[in-house]
């Protein structure tokens, strides 16, 4: 498959049924890894992150671009929320790598999400105002709805959600710009 025929085929948007079937997806990863690890499950949450991963890259092509979306999109969450523990804004609930690092149940629900740039949010990678607007509102509402549910504590609450609204504001369309860099690429 040429460059061009690629860039043709990648550019088509997903069917409705694909849209719908990808937003349950990322919802159904969302509660089982937050509800999991809330009870100290974490495993379980995971083990169904990684079917939906698993799932999803067997459906999209080209799937190397997509796995190291997914990858890059871990490693940022990683950073991020490792960055807002180190620095006292979120304390999450057991499981810290090494101490000082963001949970890997945390870091799972970043690829999660990463699933779900192609498919269900498509349509935001033109319009990165639109994706800013997105994780300046969803990002701190996941971490807000998931410390409500006992998997992590906004040390102070108002001041840490507005710390995650400016993060999620800036990493959302990096991700989308990401999204289309990668897509772009010659994957063989």
């Amino acid at each position: 498959m040429t460059a061009a025929s690629l860039a043709r085929r990648s550019s088509a948007r997903p069917h409705t049924r694909e849209v719908l079937v990808n937003a349950l997806a990322f919802q159904a990863g969302w509660w089982a890894v937050v509800l999991s690890a809330a009870r100290d499950q974490a495993a379980i949450g995971l083990l169904v992150v990684g079917l939906v991963l698993a799932w999803h890259l067997a459906r999209v092509r080209p799937g190397s671009s997509e796995g190291a979306l997914i990858t890059a999109a871990a490693l940022i969450g990683l950073v991020f929320d490792s960055l807002l523990q180190a620095t006292g804004w979120v304390a999450f609930t057991g499981g810290a790598l090494f101490g000082v690092l963001a949970p890997l149940w945390m870091v799972s629900l970043w690829a999660n999400f990463a699933a779900t740039l192609n498919v269900s949010l498509r349509a935001l990678r033109a319009r990165l105002w639109l994706a800013a607007l997105l994780g300046a509102l969803g990002g701190p509402l996941a971490y807000w709805g998931g410390a409500g549910l006992g998997t992590m504590t906004l040390v102070e609450p108002l001041p840490a959600l507005l710390v995650l609204s400016a993060g999620w504001a800036l990493v959302t369309p990096l991700l989308f710009r990401l999204a289309v860099w990668l897509e772009a690429r010659p994957w063989r």
